[in-house]
């Protein structure tokens, strides 16, 4: 889950501060509606400080969320799970990973109020503000609202490893060719002449066109989710 930059470690509150700044530009095809859509879907976007992605889930009634964030430059891979029955959240998972692993778990029953909370850094086991778990709630309704948005705009995710004559093996077993911008493959190119294995590539696909989200060493596909699984 290491990103492909390795930065110094940032506070979890920080961390996704920046990792779910709304992107403007991919929530404008969110303007498409169409009632047939898949219950598991995978999408993402660039956010200011690094790419987000996302898979989510929805049966009778149930929605279940996972993001993965991975810094441009700086900072550390973190993933955020999140649950909702209706519109009420019941589950509330975050981890970092650092040299000081943490870990944030916060349940809420029924009614909404809070029935578990503990946060864990590097096995140290704390409890949580109520101003802390009042901006996980509010970060936990942005990503919800940023996922409606990329699923009702058909906005894709698609992993895999890269080939040396721009395809790629899909983490589904598929064969394809990105349909990406020049400057696009020549980074994945760059990439590629630095690494002994074929890289990693994550890139959108939507109404607009195809847009690369992240190139890494490590093999996407070994940890991604899938319907069965998630």
């Amino acid at each position: 889950m290491n990103s492909f930059n390795k930065g110094a470690i940032s506070p979890l509150l920080s961390f996704w501060r920046g990792a779910l700044t709304l992107a403007g530009v991919l929530l404008l095809s969110a303007c498409s509606h169409d009632n047939s859509l898949p219950p598991f879907t995978a999408s993402g976007y660039a956010a200011d400080q690094g790419a987000v992605r996302v898979w989510r889930k929805d049966t009778d009634g149930e929605v279940h969320l996972l993001s993965a964030f991975s810094p441009w430059h700086t900072g550390n891979t973190s993933t955020a799970e999140y649950r909702w029955q209706g519109d009420a959240l019941t589950l509330i998972e975050l981890n970092i990973y650092s040299k000081t692993p943490e870990h944030v778990r916060v349940r809420f029953d029924d009614h909404g109020e809070l029935s578990f909370m503990q946060r864990e850094i590097d096995g140290q086991k704390q409890q949580l503000s109520s101003d802390q778990i009042a901006l996980y709630r509010y970060r936990a309704e942005q990503v919800r609202q940023t996922s409606d948005a990329l699923r009702q705009g058909r906005v894709v995710l698609r992993q895999g490893r890269w080939h040396s004559d721009g395809s790629v093996t899909t983490c589904e077993g598929q064969t394809v060719k990105p349909d990406l911008e020049s400057w696009a493959l020549a980074h994945i190119e760059r990439r590629q002449r630095h690494s002994s294995l074929e890289v990693s590539v994550a890139w959108l696909e939507a109404p607009e066109g195809a847009q690369l989200l992240l190139v890494a060493n490590e093999d996407f596909c070994t940890w991604q989710p899938t319907e069965k699984s998630f």
